[in-house]
């Protein structure tokens, strides 16, 4: 399965106006649950923008001054990442610069696993739903509203039909979403 998973506001924003997210830092509790996710990871395709932002985990050993955060940076840096980026020219770390569109890198990253895949970045994710490729969206919703920014989803020209499959509440009251993209018998 392709998932997109990120925190976002009560009103659907996964960055506000000023491109900040401080409120998406997760609690321990969260953060332990997002280990056991990523864990189950076999691969991320990432907009260069995301790519930066966690660069830190593979690059900067202040990353790991804890253990849950150690066991998260070892986990990331295991995961194959394809990174879509019109600007660079080289990636670090356990990355390589994609080559192709997004569906046929989604192929070629699915072909290489036989795990689930998640994709991130607000561009590359749009384009992926666009396409249908997106078969979960994982929200973890964070309580406070923005008024707009970044958006967690693309504009659609059709109704993406989802089942609700999952929800949990944590104790510092996000809530975590998980839909299912329904497929009907043409898809």
């Amino acid at each position: 399965m392709l998932i997109h998973s990120m925190g976002v506001s009560v009103d659907g924003f996964i960055a506000d106006r000023e491109g900040a997210f401080g409120w998406t830092v997760p609690s321990d509790e969260q953060f332990r649950f997002h280990i056991a996710q990523i864990r189950e990871l076999g691969g991320y395709l990432c907009g260069r923008r995301l790519y930066e932002t966690m660069l830190p985990w593979e690059t900067d050993p202040s990353m790991r001054d804890n253990e849950l955060r150690a066991a998260f940076a070892d986990i990331w840096c295991a995961i194959p990442k394809v990174v879509f980026s019109r600007t660079l020219n080289s990636v670090q770390g356990n990355a390589r610069l994609a080559k192709a569109p997004v569906a046929e890198e989604a192929a070629a990253a699915f072909e290489a696993t036989d795990k689930d895949v998640s994709i991130g970045g607000a561009g590359l994710a749009a384009a992926a739903i666009e396409l249908g490729l997106v078969d979960e969206l994982r929200m973890f919703r964070n309580p406070v509203v923005v008024g707009g920014g970044t958006p967690f989803l693309p504009p659609v020209a059709e109704d993406v039909p989802l089942d609700l499959i999952e929800t949990r509440t944590f104790g510092s009251r996000v809530i975590y979403e998980r839909y299912r993209r329904t497929r009907g018998e043409s898809d």
